[in-house]
């Protein structure tokens, strides 16, 4: 049993997340883990109760992104109440949660559908160019971070082909929601249109770079960031996305493109150039291995993976839903067996993804007999390949694996409301992570509180965690954001383009 560093790379994780990624795992994977249990409480919520508290999570979910994102530049912040800066890919989130409010009444379709117009008004006009500051984007793409004054490049940030994604994901939800015939939302589709078809992916491919790829990609692989400083026009960073994580939209999004499409030699010596070297099984559940939940659930939360399969996943017998539904059975096993010995881990308290912590300042106190390490945002998780694990626990972990596996996901965020009350669970739904063994309040945390009894809970809601706790129970609940998008052309375009067969893809658009 021994400590495996996370190394892998990721940029849809806040600026706070880089240094993060090279620090060493917090706690060791067991030499063999016990077969899968039943998932199954005996005593689980009523079916009622569940409803009841489903509700009442998505309103408060979709209440963060109404009052929190900047209506005058569609600015939605990355983390809130701190708001140090805008994130684009929270702003897909709003995006998507404005047409969930305005399907469940939470807000008027009309109101609804003028601030997304507004939206896509400011990211259509907002500026792009090869400059190091002053602008929001370049070749369609946008950085990761923006300023909140002006919403342009914040510090360093990247352009970030996968953040961009997950703002258009948004942008094309909303295209294909507000299909009614009037001038605001024919605006919106319009607007939309034009965000889209604007990106150049082509121009992100690693045969641009004169930086070769570090992590195996082709030269038509995508990569995962462009810096304007780098070089004498600007170069991309060294990795690019290959093998099992969150971009799988990435790659279905530049497939689709009606103007710069990349080809299915990107995706085929790219993202799915070898993913047999992330198969693997973990608890009982085999599955491609990826240890924070986010890259299970990100591509899910706009494309339903359910029956449709690419020429890889075919060969296992399975779906990517069914995929992400392993990796989420998974975990909960991993929290049943508690291999590790953290403070309130359980078959109900469970969850591991790219998260707030409590900072190290406790390090190297004793905690059930262990010398412990913690850490500040980190991408949490737990798979057969290593385990990175504080004793924090994420609820967007099981909130956006709650289409997945709902019998053991809205158990899990009923037990920690239930546990820590309005300390964790707001008019915004859930802060983003606790600790139940960090109890120093003599050392305290610089991101959140610490209680002797309870342990330590975040300060900030984050969006990235906010949104696919909301879409994912959507999608749980009614089908909104997947049946909305089997719609979008482009969409449909990029999965055919791939080689995505079977299920809705069979069927003409709607």
């Amino acid at each position: 049993m021994i400590a495996i560093p996370f190394a892998r790379a990721s940029l849809a994780l806040p600026s706070t997340a880089l240094a993060a990624l090279a620090l060493a795992g917090c706690a060791s994977i067991p030499a063999a883990g016990p077969e899968a249990p039943s998932q199954v409480r005996p005593d689980a919520p009523s079916a009622s109760a569940q409803a009841a508290f489903s509700e009442d999570l998505t309103r408060r979910t979709f209440t963060y992104f109404w009052e929190t994102t900047d209506t005058e530049r569609c600015l939605a912040p990355d983390r809130w109440p701190s708001n140090p800066f805008s994130s684009i890919a929270s702003t897909g989130f709003a995006l998507t949660a404005y047409g969930i409010g305005a399907e469940r009444g939470y807000v008027s379709r009309e109101d609804a559908a003028a601030r997304t117009r507004d939206c896509l008004e400011f990211y259509w006009n907002a500026p792009q160019g090869p400059a190091v500051d002053g602008v929001s984007g370049h070749k369609g793409f946008f950085y990761h971070f923006l300023k909140n004054e002006d919403g342009t490049r914040f510090g360093k940030t990247e352009l970030s082909t996968v953040d961009t994604s997950l703002l258009l994901g948004g942008v094309l939800f909303a295209q294909s929601y507000f299909d009614r015939d009037n001038p605001t939302e024919a605006a919106i589709r319009d607007l939309a249109e034009k965000i889209y078809a604007r990106v150049d992916w082509t121009f992100a491919q690693r045969e641009n770079s004169t930086i070769p790829s570090a992590n195996g990609g082709s030269g038509k692989a995508i990569a995962m960031g462009w810096y304007p400083e780098r070089g004498s026009g600007g170069d991309f960073g060294t990795h690019d996305w290959v093998g099992y994580n969150e971009a799988m939209l990435v790659y279905i999004l530049a497939a689709g493109s009606p103007t710069h499409a990349i080809t299915k030699e990107a995706w085929d010596t790219g993202w799915a150039a070898d993913l047999e070297k992330d198969w693997g099984s973990y608890y009982g559940y085999e599955h491609l291995q990826f240890e924070p939940l986010f890259g299970h659930q990100y591509s899910h939360v706009w494309v339903d993976f359910r029956d449709i399969r690419d020429d890889y996943i075919a060969t296992k017998g399975i779906d990517y839903f069914e995929n992400s539904r392993r990796a989420t059975l998974s975990q909960r096993a991993y929290g049943l067996d508690n291999p590790n010995d953290w403070v309130g881990y359980s078959g109900d308290l469970w969850g591991w993804t790219a998260s707030d912590g409590p900072t190290g300042a406790a390090n190297g106190r004793v905690v059930n007999g262990k010398p412990r390490r913690f850490q500040d945002y980190s991408a949490r998780g737990v798979s057969a390949v290593r385990v990175v694990d504080d004793g924090t626990i994420v609820p967007t972990a099981p909130g956006g694996s709650v289409a997945f596996a709902p019998e053991v996901a809205i158990p899990a965020l009923m037990a920690m409301r239930e546990r820590y009350g309005d300390r964790l669970y707001t008019r915004y739904g859930f802060k983003d992570a606790f600790n139940p063994s960090y109890t120093f309040t003599d050392v305290g945390s610089r991101s959140g509180t610490v209680d002797a009894e309870t342990g330590w809970v975040a300060r900030d809601h984050l969006g990235i965690d906010q949104g696919p706790i909301l879409a994912m129970m959507e999608n749980h609940r009614s089908g909104l954001v997947w049946r909305t998008m089997r719609k979008n052309p482009h969409i449909r375009r990029g999965l055919e383009r791939l080689g995505f067969t079977g299920g809705w893809l069979e069927t003409p658009a709607e």
